[in-house]
């Protein structure tokens, strides 16, 4: 009897078109990660081919590196979240926090340039990107100006009113164009008084608006408000994508090295699909799909770019050796002081 009622129930799962791989049904891996471009290339060209090699299911969890830290820390104990990818800056925060696992050992990670490794391999870059100068080449065009060279075209008064620039308290571009200002101006992390001291005599009388971050440039582009403004060459793209009049420039002094970082959450539920999800990743085959499918460039030396990324930025070993690198451990020591200091002084 019972083994007719076992039959039975086969045959009618069966008649439902469950067939026996449902038997050995997929796992679920959880990935955080920002929502929009950068999961739509992930999502579309890079995670099936490792949900088909290893018979798992990969969902992205949609957010800013700030929301994805803070779902982390709020489920340090026991994360659902099994990779996270969170800016260079959020991630020295998700480090010093612990609720990243070190890296497996393992010969992809020497294929990375090597500011793409974190200390103690806890984290590693994916996405490499490099805060430059973007602008507006329908108005340069317009107005006979030949493209910027350099951070300080941001202080050259033919800008005045057409400098946009987001703000350093809130948006890591802004912070980085400051930064890399700041260096020129003779400071550094450590020493961050010549960037506000004299910013009201150099870039700031060129500033039509401080915006919280750049999702308003679109507009601005397109009325001919924003002419100059702090980006990378994957944001310009976007919004090339768009249609909009834009270009990228690495300013002679060095673009600012801006990462996108991985780790594997510390105490997820399975670790070791997740370090081999983290590896894949960061692979050269996993790169050169993400580089095709969302612009996204790549940290493994070996993975290739497009022919019109190449196009777009030239040399890429060439432009990495020239980046900024900036020291976040000191930046987040002091980006509390700082951005007070900037929404009082700057943007007051």
């Amino acid at each position: 009897m019972k083994l007719s009622r076992t039959l039975a129930s086969l045959a009618a799962l069966v008649a439902l078109g469950v067939t026996s791989s449902a038997w050995s049904q997929s796992k679920t891996i959880y990935i955080g990660m920002n929502g929009g471009p950068m999961e739509k290339a992930y999502t579309s060209g890079v995670l099936p081919d490792f949900e088909k090699a290893n018979n798992v299911k990969v969902v992205v969890v949609p957010g800013t590196s700030s929301d994805v830290l803070a779902k982390l820390l709020a489920n340090r104990n026991s994360p659902q979240i099994h990779v996270a990818f969170l800016d260079d800056g959020v991630m020295a925060r998700a480090v010093s926090m612990g609720v990243c696992q070190k890296l497996d050992d393992a010969p992809v990670l020497k294929e990375l340039y090597p500011f793409a490794r974190l200390k103690d391999d806890m984290g590693a870059g994916v996405q490499l990107g490099m805060t430059g100068i973007g602008y507006n080449t329908k108005l340069f065009k317009e107005k006979g100006w030949a493209p910027p060279t350099s951070w300080m075209d941001f202080a050259d008064p033919k800008y005045k009113g057409k400098v946009v620039f987001q703000s350093a308290s809130s948006s890591t571009f802004g912070l980085h164009g400051f930064l890399a200002i700041n260096r020129l101006l003779g400071g550094s992390e450590e020493n961050v008084e010549p960037g506000f001291s004299k910013w009201a005599t150099t870039v700031g009388p060129n500033v039509v608006e401080y915006i919280p971050n750049s999702a308003k440039l679109s507009e601005m582009i397109t009325t001919g408000e924003a002419g100059l403004f702090p980006l990378t060459p994957t944001a310009v793209g976007d919004l090339k994508d768009k249609g909009l009049p834009v270009a990228y420039v690495a300013p002679k002094e060095g673009a600012v090295l801006l990462l996108v970082d991985l780790c594997v959450v510390k105490n997820n539920p399975d670790p070791a699909l997740a370090q081999k999800l983290a590896q894949f990743l960061l692979s050269a085959p996993a790169q050169t799909k993400a580089a095709e499918a969302g612009k996204q460039i790549p940290t493994n030396s070996q993975a290739k770019m497009t022919p019109e990324m190449e196009k777009n930025l030239g040399d890429l070993n060439a432009l990495v050796k020239k980046v900024t690198v900036v020291d976040w451990d000191t930046i987040n020591a002091n980006r509390a002081q700082w951005d007070k200091r900037w929404n009082q002084q700057i943007e007051k």
